[in-house]
């Protein structure tokens, strides 16, 4: 069993998952401090400060706080204004992922339409061949 688990734990997609996993949360990182300390603060300025996290609804009259945090305390509220931040968090990383998956795309279409330079032994390779189709050469020879 032990002899079976480590043929597992060592098999390539294993090990492939294991790293995207890795580098996918330090991803997740980088897009996080992307949008929080980039992004947000762009269009909290453009928009003056808007900032929709303490938009709330009490739901129990105990209810009495102006702050999303203390209001919690005192009973139910409907946090709808942090499933607003929450949202436009979402826009901005999803639109900065479409843009760098867009990139990629684009480097991948050029390197797909750089033309293929054979190198010198393949030119030989290919003028010995012409040459020995012009001539009639090779044609009795086995693999012909």
């Amino acid at each position: 069993m032990l002899k079976e688990f480590q043929e597992f734990a060592v098999k390539g997609n294993v090990v492939d998952l294991a790293i995207g996993v890795i580098i996918g949360a330090a991803f997740g990182n980088i897009v996080t401090s992307l949008v929080g300390d980039i992004f947000m603060p762009v269009i909290g300025a453009i928009t003056g400060g808007l900032d929709f996290s303490n938009h709330f609804i009490p739901l129990a009259k105990s209810v009495t706080a102006d702050n999303l945090a203390d209001a919690k305390k005192q009973g139910a509220v409907l946090a709808y204004g942090a499933f607003i931040t929450i949202a436009i968090n979402f826009l901005i990383v999803a639109g900065v992922l479409f843009l760098l998956v867009r990139g990629i795309n684009i480097l991948r279409r050029r390197q797909e339409a750089a033309p293929v330079v054979p190198s010198r032994s393949e030119i030989l390779l290919q003028e010995i061949r012409d040459l020995l189709a012009k001539t009639g050469a090779g044609k009795g020879a086995p693999g012909a």
